[in-house]
């Protein structure tokens, strides 16, 4: 009713003109109030959609809440310095304060007693409310990329990567309230870091923190789902005048459940076995031991033979291979130089037809600049001043050509470098494949790796995928007869039976 709504707004005001008579619980009753009404305001600003940045969502769910809890502070600190000013205990006070009708006890407690309980269940609510829209603020992927500078590079790849719709969430923090407190007390660390500027540039990985990969990457994946062989076709532009095409195409044997033990790419993960390993150092690059532990409790055993014994058990991690372990760039993925290249020219994002464009590309790219900003630019400038300069006529009837190629080659500076982060190329290798020699698979798979008996572990090409060919003018070369009057004859040969006893049926 309209009396009981009056008299409850009377009983407010009562009670904060008695806890407002020290300046301290005036503060904190203003505090209080105007953090409560902006973020109220600002809270329906972001649901009409006109505010959505990251910056105005710390302000919402994490400034104005320190303020308004600061201002509640304030106000009991204020009562307690009116107490000691006064020279009154509690109750004197209260009797001073307070009309006697207010104080008095009642069946349901005094009106004191009333407004307290109220106020506090309202407190309640509303921090319960902040805190649930704070957490979903902070699940959003443009949270996780934008509220801080130093995670540019990571939100830019995140964003060209095949899970730029998965939320960050999902793989960096897992399900359950454990990993949630897990991860907030973690981010917690990771700003006073780069409040201090105590962080690494670039920041160091792996993460270490990561959930296990059979908790967050088979939510989707999973070994029984994968299946027989997979073409891929890369396409290497030479770096002569024409940029000549040449292809490599490989059938990558993706494993299944019902492929045979020891078979295909994921039989590293898969259920009836794992892959045990203790790595030099963090970066789980360089190995000391490797063990396959089989079902029915056999064990096989792979040492380095050229490892040190130098170094102290506390140099070496002990881990359990999962997707990880190879899949180690599945979203921030940060590219070679020439294979971007190469694949814009695939994709004619940069026109062919210009005369050693692959040539131009590497050594635009190759340049190092000190900002960002001043790369991007540098690089449009550098690819149009050599043809400029070199094939003016050409500059002129292929201006548009030169300019599109020089805006595919800035954006692969754009998508891959970050001079603030100290990230250049290379600063994040990929351990899928064997691009480096000093990581993906031949960490493991190489002459020195041998059990007792002096073996080492399989390192054959054909291990893992059949090669249709290999920096040839065709994408199936080794697939026709081969010729017996070329070089390659043999390896030809090889190649094909190979492919054809890997693929029965075909």
């Amino acid at each position: 009713s309209l009396s009981s709504r009056a008299d409850m707004i009377t009983k407010f005001k009562i009670f904060i003109q008695a806890v407002s008579r020290h300046w301290l619980g005036k503060s904190g009753v203003v505090i209080t109030n105007a953090a409560f009404f902006t973020l109220i305001f600002l809270e329906l600003l972001r649901i009409l959609g006109i505010l959505s940045n990251s910056y105005s969502g710390l302000v919402t769910y994490m400034t104005l809440p320190a303020f308004f809890v600061f201002g509640l502070l304030l106000i009991p600190l204020g009562w307690w310095r009116l107490k000691k000013d006064s020279g009154l205990d509690n109750a004197e006070l209260m009797k001073r304060e307070f009309d006697p009708d207010f104080i008095k006890a009642k069946s349901l407690g005094s009106n004191l007693t009333m407004t307290i309980t109220v106020l506090t269940f309202i407190n309640i609510i509303f921090f319960g409310t902040i805190s649930a829209r704070m957490l979903h603020f902070m699940d959003k992927p443009v949270f996780c990329g934008t509220a801080c500078h130093v995670m540019e590079p990571e939100w830019t790849t995140y964003q060209a990567s095949p899970h730029a719709h998965v939320a960050c969430v999902s793989c960096h923090v897992g399900e359950g309230v454990g990993a949630l407190i897990d991860s907030k007390i973690n981010g917690l660390y990771q700003v006073l870091s780069v409040s201090l500027n105590l962080y690494e540039k670039p920041i160091p990985t792996p993460v270490h923190q990561l959930r296990p990969a059979r908790e967050t990457c088979e939510k989707c994946h999973w070994p029984e789902k994968f299946y027989g062989m997979r073409l891929k076709t890369i396409t290497h532009f030479q770096n002569d005048s024409i940029n000549s095409p040449k292809y490599t195409t490989l059938a990558l044997k993706v494993g299944a459940a019902e492929s045979k033990p020891g078979s295909g790419i994921h039989w590293h993960i898969s259920r009836g076995h794992e892959v045990i390993y203790k790595s030099l150092g963090d970066k789980r690059e360089s190995m000391a031991w490797a063990e396959v532990h089989y079902a029915n409790g056999e064990i096989r055993r792979f040492e380095n033979i050229n490892f040190s014994d130098e170094a102290t058990d506390d140099d070496f991690e002990i881990r359990t291979m999962d997707c990880v372990d190879c899949h180690n760039r599945a979203t921030h993925i940060y590219e070679k130089m020439e294979n971007a290249i190469d694949l814009r020219m695939a994709q004619e994002l940069i026109p062919n037809q210009l005369p050693y464009i692959k040539n131009v590309a590497m050594a635009s790219l190759s340049n190092g600049y000190p900002d960002k900003a001043q790369g991007i630019e540098a690089v449009k400038k550098y690819v149009n001043s050599v043809y400029r300069r070199d094939y003016p006529q050409l500059a002129i009837a292929h201006a548009a050509d030169i300019d599109k190629a020089a805006e595919a080659i800035s954006s692969i500076y754009q998508r891959n470098i970050f001079p603030a982060m100290e990230i250049g190329w290379d600063a994040y290798k990929s351990h899928i494949g064997h691009q480096y020699d000093d990581a993906g698979c031949f960490r493991c798979h190489n002459e020195d790796m041998q059990d007792g008996e002096g073996n080492p572990i399989n390192y054959d090409c054909t291990l893992c995928h059949s090669i249709l060919a290999w920096d040839e003018d065709a994408p199936f070369a080794y697939v026709n007869e081969p010729d017996s009057a070329k070089a390659n004859f043999a390896m030809h040969s090889y190649l094909k039976a190979e492919f054809i006893k890997s693929t029965p049926g075909i």
